[in-house]
């Protein structure tokens, strides 16, 4: 049995950690770990989990050995942290933006600050499974990718060769992926109703895209009347046709546990929706071809497939388990 811990675990993140982990049947948590509860009954902060478990939260400097440690700890605030607490896992598996970009220079230009923690830059594996799977299995350091990086990069992946090299993004994303802290934009009276562009220009995952699929990335981030969801709409171009782009999806995804190629010529689900995929660890991924013309499009559960979900498949990867152990939630519909 696996004994996790997870720090950060007050977010909607951590609450996703514990939901997952609770159902895992390979897993034991150790502890919950906030610095705003400790003490609580985690219940008390994540209602869905009443009559699931008993943990009450601890605080930071209870934590104890684990040989799994979630941190989904705030970006620039894990770097510091992390240092800290890493003697206390076998395994780290980061949820932040903190360690996704190896180099120090970029991380400073999409984050605004200085690294402090450079050393380990270079050590992170990013936990794609799809990408990074032999790797996954022996490391010790894991980051996770953001869920909008996540959907672009399985998007894109099938295409290299295809397209390129220059890519333009459109991203969409519920009010979830601002996190339980989330300032006064997102309350319901200013978001409800609401389609707004937070960031017209260079997203911070547009670094991640590129590092990860080689293409020149550039994204677009829209704020949409969504609680969860993140879809992301790939332009390029190149001189495939429609059946070159097919067999390059199906020859990457076959035999993939969550990933779905959805690209059919008629239907209310004809491509990706990410309405279909909330509390699921699945990405849907589909494309459309008109002459030199490529679109990619992905959706998943920004909470899931784009955060814990993506966590959890990398534990399962990293401890020799069946990758899809606690993970096989369809979805529902309609919802």
């Amino acid at each position: 049995m696996i004994r996790a811990s997870v720090m950060g675990a007050a977010g909607y993140l951590g609450g996703e950690l514990l939901r997952l982990l609770l159902g895992h049947p390979g897993v034991e948590i150790g502890q919950a770990v906030s610095t705003r509860f400790p003490g609580r009954r985690v219940d008390s902060v994540h209602p869905n989990l009443r009559a699931q478990t008993d943990l009450v939260f601890s605080a930071p400097d209870e934590l104890v050995r684990c040989d799994v440690l979630f941190t989904a700890t705030p970006h620039r605030a894990t770097m510091t942290l992390l240092p800290r607490v890493r003697e206390k896992a076998g395994t780290v598996i980061d949820l932040s933006g903190d360690f996704r970009l190896p180099d120090p220079s970029v991380y400073e230009r999409y984050y605004g600050v200085p690294h402090t923690a450079t050393e380990l830059l270079d050590v992170f594996v990013p936990g794609v499974p799809e990408l990074f799977r032999d790797e996954l299995a022996k490391a010790d350091l894991i980051s996770v990718p953001g869920c909008m990086a996540t959907a672009a990069v399985l998007a894109l992946r099938p295409l290299a060769g295809l397209v390129g090299p220059d890519v333009q993004i459109d991203a969409r994303t519920g009010s979830s992926g601002s996190g339980a802290l989330a300032g006064d934009g997102n309350l319901h009276a200013e978001r409800s109703g609401a389609m707004r562009v937070f960031a017209p220009v260079r997203h911070r995952h547009e670094a991640e895209v590129s590092r990860l699929t080689g293409f020149d990335a550039r994204m677009t981030a829209t704020g949409v009347e969504a609680v969860r969801g993140v879809q992301v709409v790939c332009h390029a171009t190149g001189d495939a046709d429609e059946r070159t782009v097919r067999r390059a999806y199906r020859e990457h995804y076959g035999g993939e546990p969550f990933v779905r190629i959805v690209a059919h010529r008629r239907g209310a689900h004809r491509l990706p929706d990410p309405k279909l995929l909330s509390g699921s660890n699945y990405c849907d991924v589909g494309f459309a071809v008109d002459g030199d013309r490529i679109t990619a499009i992905a959706a998943l559960d920004n909470l899931v497939k784009g955060g814990a979900g993506a966590a959890v498949q990398c534990l399962n990867v990293r401890t020799g388990q069946s990758e899809t152990l606690g993970l096989g939630f369809p979805g529902l519909h309609p919802l």
